[in-house]
């Protein structure tokens, strides 16, 4: 029976302090009416910026073991959602489950985390990077930054983007890979500005959300972003709609926090943000 509560399978880590993967996907897409199953990758004390001497637990042994209790049971997700993955076995065993699960053709959504700020992150190799190349293709939608789309395309990072334009191209080849849907995130104009540009391979269409660069970096944004992102499509919500919704989210949490001075290894301050996005969810559901 198809549950009345959409479902996701949510494939990320648990960094216990930092706000950042499951402790801040699982909150806001509760808050958006959607039932989210972890499956864990790793847990950690803390996310890795900022912290040191993280006590961490390797989840990638036990990952099929979850996975395939839950095709023992006829449990179905309307969604697969995962994101940082630490090591090419991981990367494979995701590639694995989305394909054991792909019965029910269920929203597929891959944010391929590598790296930031024009640097790939210390555990990326070569090697991986084929790999989650792999993984894309097997996406409906790919949430990369800026940077991922640079690592993914082979193209040269830049502090600053003087044609935005010209970057409609990186998402015909982004999409070139398989998925149906991709939006590049985080991409600093010339004029102060964070732009993220979306892409529709169906209709050729293209979308464009500019918001207000704040200076400052919080771990764990593109992790709200995709979720909201999410929670928005699965609700049947246009491309667009959800793309702004997410932005501007996204944007709300930042502003939050920059204004308290908190510490950014911290992440955004979300308990002060969610009450935005549910009266801002709750309206969006009684228009829609």
């Amino acid at each position: 029976m198809k549950p009345v509560i959409p479902r996701v399978a949510a494939v990320h880590d648990i960094s216990c302090v930092g706000r950042c993967s499951l402790t801040v996907i699982m909150p806001i897409l509760s808050n958006m009416g959607i039932q989210v199953c972890p499956l864990p990758t790793a847990v950690l004390s803390t996310h890795l910026g900022g912290f040191k001497d993280v006590a961490f637990c390797d989840f990638t042994e036990r990952m099929p073991d979850f996975y395939r209790h839950w095709k023992q049971e006829g449990i179905t997700f309307d969604c697969i959602y995962s994101g940082f993955l630490a090591s090419e076995q991981q990367i494979d065993t995701v590639s694995q489950f989305i394909d054991e699960f792909s019965d029910n053709s269920p929203l597929v959504l891959v944010d391929p985390v590598m790296g930031d700020e024009g640097k790939l992150y210390s555990v990326y190799t070569s090697t991986m990077q084929e790999h989650m190349k792999r993984l894309v293709g097997k996406a409906d939608i790919i949430t990369p930054n800026f940077t991922e789309a640079c690592f993914l395309l082979g193209e040269r990072y830049e502090e600053q983007v003087a044609e935005p334009d010209s970057l409609k191209d990186w998402l015909v080849r982004l999409a070139d890979f398989g998925p149906s849907i991709v939006i590049m995130t985080g991409i600093p104009l010339v004029n102060q500005q964070i732009m993220n540009i979306g892409y529709e391979r169906g209709s050729g269409c293209f979308w464009e959300v500019v918001s207000e660069h704040i200076p400052a970096r919080y771990p764990g944004t593109g992790d709200v972003f995709a979720s909201v992102l999410a929670g928005a499509l699965l609700y049947k919500h246009g491309l667009p709609f959800a793309m702004q919704l997410a932005a501007d989210f996204v944007a709300t949490a930042i502003k939050t926090t920059f204004a308290a001075a908190t510490p950014t290894r911290e992440g955004v301050l979300l308990e002060s943000a969610l009450p935005w996005l549910g009266q801002e969810w709750a309206r969006c559901r009684r228009e829609s």
